[in-house]
Formats: C-alpha cells, sequence, structure tokens
C-alpha cells in the first residue's frame, strides 16, 4: 500500500473504523533504519532492550494533531523505565511534519521519515494513526489503531506492563 495514492477520506475511514495494522503480537518486529528530525538516523533493532512505542502518523490526521502532545506526556513520563516512542511520519514530503512540529511542538522522542511508506507497510498500516508496542526482546506485543480521547490510558497500561517484564 502506498499512502501516497490514498486518497483522504479512505484514510479517515481506516481511522474511524478502527483498521488495525496487521502484525500480529509475538512476532518479531520488522527491523527498519529511517531517517530522523534531528539529522541522523535510527534503526528500531538498536533499540533492543527498550519498550518501544511505535507511532504512525501524519499532518493531516486531526487524532494524530490531537494524540502528538499526549505522546509526549507518556514519553516523558516512561522514559526513565527503558521505555521511548518512535514518531513515524508517512507523508512523502517531511517538510509539512517537521513545520507543524516547530509551532506544536515540544516533542522530545525521535520524530523518523518515512515518505515511502516501506516501513507502514511492514507492518501493515491501514490507517492513521497507528501504534505498535514493541517488548524489550523485539517482538511485536500489541497494536492500536486510531485515536480518541481516552486512548492514552489503554496505553499507559499496555506500556506499564511491559516496562515491568
Amino acid at each position: 500500500m502506498n499512502f501516497t495514492r490514498i486518497t483522504l477520506p479512505l484514510m479517515m475511514v481506516a481511522t474511524l473504523l478502527g483498521t488495525a495494522p496487521v502484525s500480529r503480537a509475538y512476532e518479531p518486529a520488522a527491523d527498519f533504519a529511517l531517517p530522523a528530525r534531528d539529522g541522523g538516523e535510527v534503526q528500531l533493532s538498536k533499540l533492543e532492550g527498550e519498550v518501544v512505542m511505535i507511532n504512525f502518523w501524519a499532518t493531516w490526521c486531526g487524532p494524530c494533531r490531537q494524540e502528538m502532545p499526549l505522546l509526549e506526556e507518556i514519553h516523558a513520563k516512561y522514559e526513565p523505565l527503558g521505555f521511548t516512542i518512535l514518531g513515524i511520519n508517512v507523508e512523502p514530503d517531511s517538510e509539512p511534519a517537521i513545520e507543524w512540529l516547530d509551532k506544536n511542538g515540544p516533542v522530545s522522542f525521535p520524530v523518523l521519515f518515512d515518505g515511502n511508506n516501506e516501513v507502514a507497510e511492514k507492518f501493515g498500516v491501514q490507517g492513521m494513526p497507528s501504534s505498535v508496542f514493541i517488548d524489550r526482546s523485539g517482538h511485536v506485543r500489541h497494536v492500536h489503531a486510531g485515536y480518541k480521547p481516552g486512548d492514552e490510558a489503554k496505553y499507559a497500561d499496555v506500556i506499564r506492563d511491559l516496562v515491568a517484564e
């Protein structure tokens, strides 16, 4: 699937229906390396030993924009326990994401750019936002599609369980 060819209304329907990524729990997470907002590169396999939440998002996605400050709070709270968030923007051009983050930040977790949607495809992402939770050994443990107020409490439950393992 190439997000650049999918219309906004189709993506909104997938988000509203809660279409989940196809990744199954306990499968090894697909490794990837993507360019980061800070100019470096982040490779998922180098984060083994940490609990990782991968959040796929786009600036045109209202729930993504609503969720971003809550993700920042979650990251700040759980980072000392060996947790990180990777925010993966799926737009073909990273400039709108950079501008939106500069205007609406701060965001202290790594923001990566998947302009060709290769990583989103690896994780079977079908709607925005979508989050994949990976345990310390690099296995997918939970997926969550969409965002509505209150979902951050579900995220915190999953994170607490995974960091306690």
